[in-house]
């Protein structure tokens, strides 16, 4: 179920949240468990008694390795560790990776030919990158004494499944909610901020990302040698607008749902495209990812305390994982190796600002040309379907062609002019919060037209069945 459909904003929504606020305070987590269960279900079908399978055995050894600790047993506290984290990392390799794993010996095999191994494509269950995040960071939280285990079942399932971010993130860290699935209240406030929050999360992604979809789609979808440099540009812009209004339109959802909830989840956006530096870029995209590796990944390893070459490893190992994270495919791979290669160049040449730089425009447009060269390889089909992608971007040939030429509506133009334009606000503005927290006059003015303009066409936009998936519903 899609938060941008109608069966969830005027059928599952509703009556969740309004069954929510109706039982009594004992009833709330039964009620929102039992909410998340059916979303899951809903979308995801005979995949959630994996989600509960995951939610069983992450349960034992979150409670198994905290009990130890409580005890003063550190073996036992690794084993429950090592027993969480393996199970994770398994659930993972089986159904996201088995398929490209056997891909790749199939094709060596055919090569060599020495033959193939049969195989049945492995479906791959809706959210299985975030929740097991989310069960990993349970048991290592409550492991290392960051934050109490949860003796109630129900609860521990509630915080793996809570159905605002399930599919899509925040990941959300046990220790970060750990009181608040205990015990929480929702405030008037809480609820009035929740709602312009989703409100605006939905014009997003609805109004800007699914309007700029089309020209990416037709630019990434040409043939390679139909695709002229400027189509090439126009389709890398497009997505780079979409994949960042689309995924931080789920992202203030998310959290807007939960204040409502009484939840208050972690910001994953901080106006990426004015970051100064890839450095500063990292701090700024898909924050709780980038903070997930780095606590419980980069810092492990030993983070930036050995020596150089160490320094540099941990940083390939980082993002090459962080690449295979979003998908198995060779161009996740390629796009986490750029993405590190970057960060290594950056620091061998001593340039990655994260505020108060000179040249701040230059450096962000540089920064900017170098994340949308990377949004190629994220976005290819392939590898070869990547490279050709840029010989078009840089062989400077005429015209856009007809592909790319004819979806450039008025709509899909708008919103391209929108989205891009957003990059010209200062670097610390973030819409959202701003919306949702600040006082005066102009966002008042801002609020107004939010939910009194901006929403009701937005609703009568899904209403017409005109929307898609979030682009990280496949991650």
């Amino acid at each position: 179920m899609v938060f941008s459909s109608i069966e969830f904003l005027f059928l599952f929504m509703p009556v969740a949240i309004g069954a929510y606020f109706v039982v009594p305070r004992a009833l709330k987590n039964h009620v929102l468990l039992a909410a998340s269960l059916l979303f899951y279900t809903w979308g995801g079908g005979a995949f959630v008694f994996i989600l509960a399978a995951s939610i069983a055995v992450n349960y034992w050894a979150g409670g198994f390795a905290a009990a130890a600790r409580e005890q003063g047993n550190d073996r036992r506290r690794a084993i429950g560790v090592a027993v969480g984290v393996a199970a994770n990392v398994a659930l993972l390799g089986y159904f996201k990776y088995a398929n490209f794993f056997v891909d790749q010996l199939n094709s060596v095999g055919d090569a060599l030919g020495i033959g193939t191994i049969a195989w049945t494509n492995i479906g791959l269950p809706i959210g299985i990158s975030f929740f097991t995040f989310q069960s990993m960071s349970y048991t290592i939280d409550v492991a290392m004494g960051r934050a109490e285990r949860l003796r109630n079942p129900f609860d521990f399932a509630l915080f793996v499944s809570l159905f605002p971010q399930l599919i899509a993130g925040p990941i959300v860290r046990y220790h970060q909610i750990a009181d608040q699935l205990r015990d929480r209240r929702t405030r008037i406030d809480d609820v009035a901020e929740g709602v312009v929050r989703f409100a605006h999360g939905l014009v997003k992604k609805v109004l800007i990302a699914d309007s700029v979809a089309v020209i990416a789609d037709a630019a990434f979808g040409s043939n390679p040698s139909d695709l002229t440099t400027g189509a090439a540009w126009l389709g890398v812009a497009a997505y780079t607008v979409q994949i960042y209004f689309d995924f931080s339109g789920y992202s203030d959802m998310a959290i807007g749902l939960g204040r409502v909830l009484g939840f208050h989840f972690p910001e994953n956006f901080n106006r990426p495209y004015s970051a100064l530096s890839i450095t500063d870029f990292w701090r700024r995209w898909h924050i709780t990812l980038s903070s997930f590796f780095r606590d419980y990944l980069y810092v492990p390893l030993g983070g930036s305390r050995g020596s150089t070459a160490a320094t540099y490893r941990n940083l390939v190992v980082v993002f090459l994982l962080t690449g295979l994270w979003h998908g198995a495919n060779w161009t996740f791979v390629a796009w986490g190796a750029y993405h590190g290669a970057l960060l290594i160049i950056e620091r061998v040449t001593g340039q990655r600002p994260t505020e108060g730089a000179s040249l701040p425009w230059l450096r962000r447009g540089f920064v900017l040309l170098l994340v949308m060269i990377g949004w190629v390889l994220f976005r290819a089909e392939s590898l070869p379907a990547a490279v050709e992608y840029l010989r078009a971007m840089f062989t400077f040939t005429g015209g856009v062609g007809a592909a790319v030429g004819d979806v450039i509506t008025v709509k899909a133009t708008i919103a391209l002019a929108i989205g891009a334009a957003s990059v010209l606000l200062p670097g610390r503005f973030v819409a959202g919060v701003e919306l949702q927290q600040r006082v005066g006059a102009v966002p008042a003015v801002a609020r107004a037209a939010l939910m009194g303009l901006a929403l009701p066409y937005t609703l009568m936009v899904v209403a017409s069945g005109s929307f898609s998936p979030f682009l990280y519903f496949q991650f």
